[in-house]
């Protein structure tokens, strides 16, 4: 499947990270049918999507996007608890938890339902893409494509490939990317390792953020200072540790 031929994407999953991929895709002009378990869950997303810290009327009131591009983007999501509604999809990003076992069991059942040209992403921020393609039958169409919290204001998506999958697939969704503002870098899949690019190298500087504090040599405060003002990192490793428990990352 060539990138122009995606017009509907599928989103497996709400919350903070399938509501705002929803809602960046549908900004960017996609159709899209986001799924999740029970129409209180769907609730929930679709107020975070319209009248979140980063939502859409946020967008109206920073002026990124008009009240017409507002109202366009929200009449292109569909929100359903019935997973069969996806069965026409021609893209599915799925963002449920960070369960592997799960992630497997819910792409199995996908694979027995889309289309057989659909492609099938995993918003997964460490699991290797070999791990759960284990799960699909065409695994050429199989990727990561790991969205950074909050996605409406974070400009990476990390493109995770496994030996199987396509030069087609990845170009497909690197063009996805870009369609809606974001920077897209690929990454090839490294079995026996969590995480990708990103959160390897951040949490390699928070464990060693962790050890200056440990032995004294200078305060969690002045660790951060550091990092934010010899780097110009946008808040310090420690802090940023907060913020990653608190679901930013």
């Amino acid at each position: 499947m060539k990138a122009e031929d995606i017009r509907t994407v599928g989103v497996m999953g709400g919350g903070v990270m399938g509501g705002g991929i929803a809602q960046v895709l549908s900004v960017a002009g996609y159709s899209i049918i986001l799924r999740d378990l029970t129409d209180e869950l769907l609730d929930k997303t679709r107020a975070t999507i319209v009248e979140g810290r980063f939502g859409l009327k946020g967008g109206v009131e920073r002026g990124k996007i008009t009240p017409q591009q507002m109202e366009q983007a929200i009449q292109r999501i569909t929100f359903t608890t019935k997973t069969d509604d996806l069965r026409d999809v021609d893209l599915l990003i799925e963002a449920i938890p960070e369960d592997l076992d799960l992630k497997r069991k819910v792409f199995a059942e996908l694979d027995a339902l889309l289309r057989p040209d659909a492609i099938l992403a995993t918003n997964t921020s460490g699991f290797t893409i070999a791990d759960i393609n284990k799960a699909v039958s065409n695994k050429e169409r199989f990727m990561g494509m790991h969205w950074f919290s909050p996605v409406p204001v974070m400009k990476l998506i990390e493109l995770v490939y496994a030996p199987e999958t396509s030069e087609e697939t990845i170009a497909c969704l690197e063009t996805v990317g870009e369609r809606t503002g974001k920077v897209t870098i690929r990454v090839k899949d490294s079995p026996g390792k969590y995480g990708f690019v990103a959160n390897r190298i951040f949490f390699a500087a928070v464990a060693e953020a962790r050890k200056v504090l440990e032995e004294s040599v200078a305060s969690a405060e002045d660790i951060d200072k550091a990092m934010r003002f010899g780097f110009n990192w946008p808040a310090g490793p420690l802090e940023m540790m907060g913020g990653a428990r608190r679901g930013w990352a």
